[in-house]
């Protein structure tokens, strides 16, 4: 099992991942709002950040939403294709996806 974590600068692509991945069968997941580290270094008055850095690292007041997917091998395969695809993870201020090994899983229902 492996715990898949899209953390999505896009958050209005979040209907459309999860539509996406029901459709090719992954079912359960979590979603969680969040706040990007750059939008908390923007409100630092005190931190002696060059004018254009300081613009830069500002581009995140939008918020970002923290998908979280506990999946086996094959769901993993399946999650990170569908949400290349829907949010092109290519393109700057998009998001990042990684995945970790999980140990163990209670819960689940199967």
């Amino acid at each position: 099992m492996n715990l898949l974590v899209l953390i999505l600068k896009k958050a209005d692509l979040v209907s459309e991942i999860c539509r996406e991945l029901a459709e090719k069968g992954v079912h359960g997941g979590t979603i969680l709002d969040g706040m990007g580290m750059a939008s908390v270094i923007d409100k630092m008055d005190d931190l002696p950040l060059f004018g254009m850095l300081k613009t830069l690292l500002a581009d995140d007041d939008e918020g970002v939403k923290v998908m979280l997917f506990v999946m086996n091998d094959e769901e993993v395969k399946i999650g990170r294709e569908t949400i290349k695809e829907v949010v092109g993870l290519d393109e700057p201020n998009t998001g990042i996806m990684f995945a970790l090994p999980v140990s163990f899983v209670e819960g689940l229902g199967a």
